[in-house]
């Protein structure tokens, strides 16, 4: 398994149609949510994920400061197989880029409810009522980091 890291201007055609692929079909065929998935916050992102020699395992971006939030902020997460621990371990490889490329002192996500215990593992916290987004339940939550 390789760990990729790489701004959006760094990924090869293959390399972003993977990861498009991918998205939309958790995102918007998985999920049966008619909204757009790419956008221009992909621009500016980090784009992290494991693969193998069958492709992508796990994924996400992480974001600056400024672009969704006032924090840096991760999204986009996904695990191809779930509940084996690949989420924690792509999650922390998105928070160690947050701290490494933006200095980050807290970050901070809309994370579907049905998987809220993730992001608690790894120390965020709920800092908002429930809410839709794209007709899914979400929380918004934040995670401050000691320097």
């Amino acid at each position: 398994m390789k760990l990729v890291v790489k701004h959006f201007k760094e990924l090869t055609t293959e390399e972003l149609f993977d990861i498009y692929k991918l998205r939309s079909e958790v995102f918007i065929i998985e999920q049966n949510c008619a909204c757009p998935d790419v956008d221009d916050a992909d621009k500016v992102a980090y784009h992290v994920y494991f693969k193998d020699e069958n492709g992508i395992l796990a994924y996400l971006r992480v974001l600056p400061q400024g672009i969704k939030f006032d924090e840096a902020s991760i999204g986009r997460v996904i695990a191809v197989k779930r509940r084996c621990g690949m989420g924690s371990k792509i999650l922390s490889e998105g928070i160690r880029v947050a701290k490494e490329k933006f200095d980050a002192d807290a970050i901070c996500i809309e994370a579907q409810v049905y998987v809220k215990s993730l992001y608690e593992k790894m120390g965020f916290v709920q800092i908002s009522d429930e809410f839709l987004e794209d007709g899914i339940p979400h929380v918004k939550m934040i995670l401050k980091l000691s320097k």
